[in-house]
């Protein structure tokens, strides 16, 4: 079915999604910022400059869509 599909690709997404921001918090972290406060003020407002250039996390925040992040969040935070 085209939902199963959906469904799957949609899962895929946050799986990588959750990868990529786990990549992101350990490179914060590693040069000493508070992780969370830096992700939060970069999806606020769209300035990559709140994530570091180490080990490419800079790189790496660009790949997520930030509406979707919202939506897994939001999700998340209301179904648990």
């Amino acid at each position: 079915m085209m939902t199963d599909k959906i469904t799957d690709a949609y899962l895929e997404d946050e799986l990588l999604m959750r990868q990529i921001l786990i990549q992101i918090y350990d490179a914060l972290r590693e040069k000493g910022y508070n992780p969370i406060n830096q992700i939060v003020g970069y999806i606020l407002s769209e300035d990559p400059t709140y994530i570091t250039v180490y080990n490419n996390a800079r790189s790496l925040v660009r790949k997520i869509d930030r509406d979707m992040l919202l939506q897994a969040i939001v999700k998340s935070y209301l179904e648990d």
